[in-house]
């Protein structure tokens, strides 16, 4: 049994011995982990093992609570933003990162587990299950994230970060008051919530930095798309849009893609050349080292 198995084997094994939901299982399970670094068996961990097997555990208890409408972001697009984040930042230097939708943090934890540099985080969450089980994995991956219980369309205690990355939650936003804030208030009804995401995001940004979100693939193209295309072109905020494989989606309604995003380094920023590029599915390796390449060279010729 690997180190992944074990781990969740010991979630697994104290939520089915436990009365009560699974996902409250798995908290415990964390706090007790954490008081006795003993309780798991594992040989030489690498902390992607410990996050996957926790992963794995969440899935389980996802499916089965209130919480079931959180979906967790696959590793698959996980992997693909810590890329893009590898090789849009500065690794010589210490860098700081926000995802403001973090539900357990498994999005956040793998970027920062690939990250080759040194970095921290911020992540905000408003449900207090899913962010007490963030706090716990995060302390059992030792990884540096600071954590806040909040609506993060409300204003956030935190610094501007070198980069956000987010899986946007999609839909309508309530607090018509509070949107009333945003450029992107609708201007009858409620506010889409993945707009407000945005825009929240980029205004804690370094000028230079980055947003990375996971959003619906017709962000910009749909049927009354225009407030959001606006946006992003009247700030120079627009860089690239990455089309996920279609293989991750079973519904091709619901199809995402990577929004590239970046805050203008200066006044007399010069809107670059947009990347709009599709990335080829996964198992097809001739494929991907080709887009691989044009990212790079993308990147080599208009990224900083």
């Amino acid at each position: 049994m690997n180190n992944m198995e074990k781990v969740f084997n010991y979630y697994d094994n104290h939520a089915t011995a436990t009365e009560g939901l699974y996902l409250d299982a798995v908290l415990e399970a964390s706090e007790k982990w954490l008081d006795q670094p003993s309780a798991v068996d594992l040989q030489d961990p690498e902390k992607e093992e410990i996050r996957k097997g926790i992963q794995l555990a969440l899935l389980k208890g996802l499916k089965e609570s209130t919480q079931a409408h959180h979906q967790m972001t696959p590793d698959t697009i996980g992997f693909l933003m810590g890329y893009l984040v590898n090789k849009l930042l500065d690794s010589a230097q210490p860098v700081t990162l926000l995802d403001p939708a973090a539900g357990t943090g498994n999005l956040l934890f793998t970027v920062l587990n690939q990250y080759k540099g040194s970095a921290s985080a911020s992540a905000v969450e408003i449900d207090d299950v899913l962010i007490q089980i963030a706090v716990a994995s995060a302390n059992l991956l030792e990884l540096p994230v600071s954590f806040y219980l909040q609506d993060a369309l409300r204003p956030l205690p935190i610094d501007v970060v070198d980069a956000v990355v987010s899986d946007l939650p999609v839909g309508y936003y309530p607090d018509d008051e509070v949107a009333m804030d945003y450029e992107l208030m609708a201007p009858e009804g409620h506010a889409f919530s993945h707009y407000l995401y945005i825009e929240q995001s980029m205004r804690y940004v370094k000028p230079g930095g980055y947003g990375l979100f996971i959003v619906p693939s017709k962000l910009l193209t749909a049927e009354g798309a225009e407030p959001i295309l606006k946006f992003v072109k009247e700030h120079k905020l627009l860089r690239g849009l990455l089309e996920l494989p279609s293989s991750l989606f079973a519904d091709q309604r619901f199809a995402k893609s990577i929004l590239l995003l970046q805050q203008p380094p200066n006044e007399k920023f010069v809107m670059p050349d947009v990347l709009l590029a599709k990335i080829p599915e996964l198992g097809n390796t001739t494929a991907m080292q080709q887009f691989f390449n044009k990212l790079s060279a993308w990147m080599q010729e208009e990224v900083k």
